[in-house]
């Protein structure tokens, strides 16, 4: 199922300079954004950001200092003081950015379990939030930018040029997320996978502060009967028509 907005809508929307060319990916956790928003940012030459990274740096600082990833005051107070940078990436192992925190290289670090399993709680925190949202505005101001997040096209960047909000049911994305897992060598059943995907979905939905939604006048996709192949034509064909009709 997929939702185009009125051409319209988009007209109406003052026109920026190719420079400062920006596009918003939102979607719940395990949908594909991450992978549609580097391919999409590679064939249009824009640099790809997924701000997830930024929550899950946050995470790696707190365990780093020995905070308590409860305590909401200690973990907003380490992400308002950390030094985080994100660039394109400069060593060819897979990675996409290159991830700094003070100064270190923790680009696979925030990918360790202990991360995976409190970057939800984490990002829910107001400061938290508050802290990422004017790094990521300062990322956006960049332009020729794919940011992709839970919030992007509704709270970090409202004014972006184009907004996606990419969805598959719980039950698809636990299913695509359980074969990745596996094929990746990794020990997972279906059933965990799915319960820890519900429990994210709750706290991304469900958060005081910026909650997971998608923009009202966002291209919605919903992927359930797409492959990855079929979600990127139809995205990048959109792209294309939006640049023809500005």
């Amino acid at each position: 199922m997929t939702y185009f907005p009125a051409l319209k809508q988009i007209k109406q929307r003052k026109k920026m300079k190719k420079k400062s060319f920006t596009i918003t990916l939102d979607g719940p956790a395990a949908s594909g954004k991450s992978t549609l928003g580097e391919r999409l940012a590679r064939a249009l030459n824009f640099m790809y950001l997924d701000t997830g990274v930024m929550y899950r740096a946050v995470t790696l600082a707190a365990i780093k200092k020995n905070v308590d990833v409860n305590d909401e005051m200690m973990v907003t107070k380490v992400a308002e003081e950390m030094d985080l940078d994100i660039h394109p990436a400069t060593v060819d192992d897979g990675r996409s950015n290159d991830i700094i925190l003070d100064g270190e290289d923790v680009t696979w670090e925030i990918r360790l379990p202990d991360v995976e399993g409190n970057v939800s709680q984490v990002s829910a925190y107001k400061g938290v939030r508050v802290a990422m949202t004017e790094k990521q505005r300062e990322f956006g101001s960049r332009g020729k930018i794919v940011m992709v997040g839970r919030d992007i096209g509704t709270v970090v960047l409202p004014n972006a040029d184009i907004k996606l909000y990419l969805d598959a049911s719980v039950e698809e994305r636990a299913k695509r997320r359980y074969l990745e897992l596996i094929n990746r060598g990794k020990v997972a059943t279906y059933d965990s996978v799915l319960d820890d995907l519900k429990r994210r979905d709750k706290i991304d939905t469900s958060r005081a502060i910026a909650p997971l939604r998608p923009a009202d006048d966002a291209v919605m996709v919903d992927s359930d009967h797409m492959d990855a192949e079929e979600v990127f034509e139809f995205i990048y064909k959109f792209v294309e028509a939006h640049q023809k009709n500005v």
